[in-house]
């Protein structure tokens, strides 16, 4: 019989490889340890003979039993009665889960931050916004990879205002916000998350949530954003290459191709079986995973396929190729470039000394090398746009509802070029030749 989880076991439950359930003795209660370290409960029981699971929060918010003040009053449910209280509904003939959807949008709490937030992620940020999920992870909610239901994040926005009403927030919160995201060094997100949170209380404002002006009015982005122009030089591109080799699945190898072929992180990271055509070497990316909207092939040169032919494989449903879980693709990119960029200034210093600096880069800038490097051995810009898929520059406007040449040749030769390129740029300076492999 499992045994009963202690609050000393579940504070020191530790980040696991995959996703692991912890559970409460023969309850149906379940700690959830995420291997970015989230820990959430929940209840697992059968409805009409069918599995269900009934989600109850995050922990250290929802705690593994009661918190009572000084007169022994609950102030805060603890999973243990969450989890009580859901098999006594059960018991009844009830659904849990299906009674939570249900109530969520009609109850007395749907002016709640984090109801409200999920309510504008399901009705307006999911149908109109491809990239809905990084919305939702700005404002501090995650996608459950097996029910697909939005939960609150131990330290996001959702849980800072978990107790507030949105007709509550004012300016100054917003300020207060965004200024403690500038203060750890994210200028770049406090933009974003502003521009996520006027979404969100403009929506709320159309919908006769709110009846007074939004708290985001009046707020200027707190950060001043410039045009990147950072490209990896031929130096920089060997060391990320020799780093990236060594570096373990699944991250090293989606850098490379990353590098090899200039598609977008996202579309990298969540790449599945069904989108790839190794016999003719083609990846074709369907619209719904693309920024622009239109599905974009990618041809794969030989170095692409050996790279994608040397993956492990972990059993996924979806067919994801970069996996910890099966459920859902790799997440975790923060660390990953940490450990990325440590690796990389150790290669770096091996070979040109204790001296040598490398300048920050991020992995969008790898789009912007394989352009410039493009460019540098004679490729055309439409044909860079093509491979790039870029719908701005040479096909914006007229020319884009006109030109539907595809480009297909063009864009194998120059993919072709590109990884032929690299490989002169990683043998070229050191006495032996650095094979593109994973």
């Amino acid at each position: 019989m499992a045994k009963m989880l202690t609050a000393k076991s579940v504070d020191n439950a530790k980040a696991p490889a995959t996703r692991r359930e912890i559970p409460d003795g023969s309850t149906g209660l379940y700690l959830i340890v995420q291997p970015s370290g989230t820990r959430s409960w929940a209840y697992r029981y059968r409805y009409r003979g069918q599995p269900r699971k009934l989600t109850l929060g995050t922990f250290p918010l929802v705690p593994l039993v009661d918190k009572r003040d000084e007169q022994g009053r609950v102030i805060v449910k603890g999973a243990r009665t969450l989890a009580a209280q859901a098999r006594e509904a059960k018991e009844t003939g009830r659904d849990p889960a299906g009674d939570k959807a249900a109530s969520a949008e009609d109850g007395p709490d749907r002016d709640l931050f984090p109801v409200a937030l999920a309510q504008f992620i399901e009705r307006y940020a999911k149908p109109k916004n491809r990239r809905w999920q990084d919305t939702a992870r700005l404002l501090g909610l995650r996608v459950d990879p097996e029910t697909q239901e939005l939960l609150t994040v131990a330290k996001g926005i959702a849980a800072k205002w978990a107790n507030r009403r949105v007709q509550e927030i004012t300016k100054r919160d917003i300020l207060d916000l965004l200024d403690g995201i500038v203060d750890r060094g994210a200028g770049f997100t406090a933009n974003r998350t502003l521009a996520a949170l006027r979404r969100f209380f403009g929506w709320l404002i159309e919908r006769d949530v709110l009846k007074t002006v939004s708290p985001c009015a009046g707020v200027k982005p707190p950060a001043t954003e410039t045009q990147r122009d950072r490209v990896l030089t031929d130096d920089e591109i060997r060391w990320f290459w020799q780093a990236s080799a060594a570096e373990a699945y699944p991250f090293g190898s989606i850098a490379q191709l990353l590098l090899l072929t200039g598609q977008r992180k996202s579309e990298v990271a969540d790449l599945v079986d069904s989108e790839l055509d190794l016999d003719k070497a083609l990846w074709t990316i369907p619209g719904e995973r693309t920024k622009n909207g239109d599905t974009h092939t990618v041809y794969l040169a030989r170095s692409v396929l050996a790279i994608i032919n040397g993956l492990p494989r972990i059993k996924s449903e979806r067919g994801y190729l970069f996996t910890t879980t099966g459920l859902s693709p790799v997440s975790g990119f923060s660390k990953g470039k940490i450990d990325l960029d440590s690796a990389m200034l150790a290669v770096a210093r091996k070979e040109a000394g204790e001296d040598v600096k490398i300048e920050p880069w991020r992995f969008h800038d790898l789009r912007r090398t394989v352009a410039s490097g493009m460019a540098k051995i004679g490729i055309d810009l439409p044909v860079i746009e093509k491979v790039l898929n870029h719908k701005s520059g040479s096909f914006g406007g007229i020319v884009g509802v006109y030109q539907r040449h595809g480009y297909d040749a063009e864009k194998q030769r120059a993919l072709d070029a590109w990884a032929r390129h690299l490989q002169t740029v990683l043998s070229g300076q050191s006495q032996k030749v650095v094979k593109l492999r994973g």
